[in-house]
């Protein structure tokens, strides 16, 4: 005759177990309810910034033309000539420069008459780290977004939040230390050739 096991005794309920499950279900609900608060918001801002028409404009300007390079900052760029040699002008650089500026809908609004000298660090972020990419002779052109340009603030002929599209020829640079040193000799000749000559050097009538 087949023996049969008892059936197991139930084990009694943790007496705390109870306790803890309504404060639980609390602090549950306050993080997912922070979650969502966080996500609301943070997502309504992602989702307007994507939307807006600089961002648009740029999503649309990079898939037209796979040449067109954007950097980690959003810079957008394409290389019209290279240029020539790996050395590049740095922030304590004042470049040589021929430009042109245009807004979105191909509206000049600057643009260099002549060969422009500037300091790299002078310039608004986009501008100043498109420079730092140009070796010697290189012409870009680039695009640069309203949080490198000027933002949400009217600056003359630019409208707010609006893309700067320049293209820039790059054409020579020199240290700001050398350009100092420059413009010392040129003041200590233009002294020199203003001075009195001295006494002999006039022959008398």
């Amino acid at each position: 005759m087949a023996s049969t096991l008892p059936p197991a005794a139930p084990r009694p309920a943790d007496a705390t177990s109870g306790r803890y499950e309504p404060l639980l279900y609390i602090l549950l609900g306050i993080v997912l309810g922070v979650i969502g608060t966080v996500g609301t918001t943070y997502g309504a801002k992602a989702w307007k910034a994507y939307n807006e028409p600089a961002a648009v404009f740029l999503r649309h300007n990079r898939s037209a033309d796979s040449s067109i390079v954007q950097t980690a900052s959003g810079l957008q760029y394409k290389v019209l000539k290279p240029g020539a040699g790996a050395a590049k002008p740095t922030d304590a650089d004042v470049v040589l420069v021929n430009y042109e500026g245009k807004l979105e809908n191909g509206t000049t609004f600057d643009a260099s008459p002549q060969p422009t000298p500037m300091p790299v660090k002078g310039v608004v972020p986009g501008f100043s780290e498109a420079l730092k990419l140009m070796p010697k002779g290189a012409k870009y052109r680039v695009w640069i977004p309203p949080v490198l340009g000027y933002g949400d603030k009217v600056t003359g002929p630019i409208p707010a939040n609006s893309v700067l599209v320049f293209d820039l020829e790059m054409l020579d640079w020199k240290s700001e230390a050398e350009i100092r040193q420059m413009q010392m000799l040129q003041q200590m000749q233009a002294q020199g050739a203003g001075a009195a000559p001295p006494p002999g050097a006039v022959k008398k009538p």
